[in-house]
């Protein structure tokens, strides 16, 4: 699990509930159906209309990308295209096919096989860098999707609140109760806002970082496949992936340092 996910959620949510409680509210007072249920169905509602029907079923898989802690294989990367250039300088490049299976990442093996089959290399580049554009825009539609969330959820919240005060205008015979039922009906704006700063832009911006994660390591492939399809010296292509050690996690790039300096 992505840690740093559940605690922020944890700590966002908290802090306005404990803020609440230490002005003298009660947790009693910040619960109410019928407000969850318009500001909750009503934004999945209308986010939903806004995306294609086969995206719908990906809603679980982009909470799953969200709230998982995914390697994106940038240490592996790295040492698997020394190890490429080095052989493909000492055997030729028809001596990678032989150890091709051994690479789990599809875009990898696809690049190293497009250099064995002799492809020029403006084609390797342009089909690589296709592959990238398609993970991009697929990506945009997860991001998309609660970032459009976000937007709406505020708006439902003040749908519920009108709809709660229309409520309580209707029914002004008991004075009495008429502080508590206004309190009810703003709870949807609460509600409304929370969600969509504590939940809804938070996961798109997760998304949106894990995406440009994702992509930062395929154009490092990207440009050590064309190194070695050139026939680069393999301490030039460690120079080169080294440029990508900034898009690095501390513990990786400190590796890669290293093993360079051996």
């Amino acid at each position: 699990m992505d840690i740093t996910t559940i605690v922020g959620l944890i700590i966002g949510f908290a802090g306005v509930i404990v803020g609440f409680l230490i002005e003298g509210g009660h947790i009693s007072a910040l619960v109410g159906l019928p407000p969850f249920l318009i500001v909750a169905f009503g934004t999945l509602g209308a986010t939903i209309v806004g995306i294609p029907r086969e995206e719908i079923k990906k809603i679980p898989q982009w909470l799953k990308i969200a709230f998982s802690d995914k390697s994106f294989g940038v240490e592996k990367a790295y040492f698997t295209l020394v190890h490429f250039s080095e052989k493909a300088r000492q055997e030729g490049l028809l001596s990678l096919e032989h150890d091709l299976e051994t690479i789990e990442d599809k875009f990898t093996r696809q690049g190293i096989q497009l250099v064995i089959d002799g492809t020029d290399p403006e084609i390797t580049k342009s089909i690589l860098e296709s592959n990238i554009t398609v993970l991009e825009n697929r990506h945009k539609i997860g991001i998309g999707f609660f970032e459009t969330a976000g937007g709406y959820s505020p708006t439902l919240g003040i749908i519920g609140t009108v709809m709660g005060l229309i409520h309580v205008l209707g029914n002004l015979t008991d004075p009495d109760k008429l502080s508590s039922s206004i309190a009810v009906a703003f709870i949807a704006t609460l509600y409304g806002v929370c969600f969509a700063n504590l939940f809804y832009l938070p996961i798109a911006t997760k998304l949106k970082i894990k995406s440009q994660k994702e992509v930062q390591t395929m154009e490092m492939i990207l440009d050590g496949i064309l190194s070695i399809q050139s026939g680069e010296n393999p301490a030039i292509l460690k120079e080169k992936l080294k440029t990508h050690i900034g898009y690095l996690p501390e513990k990786e790039a400190e590796e890669i340092t290293t093993d360079g300096d051996e």
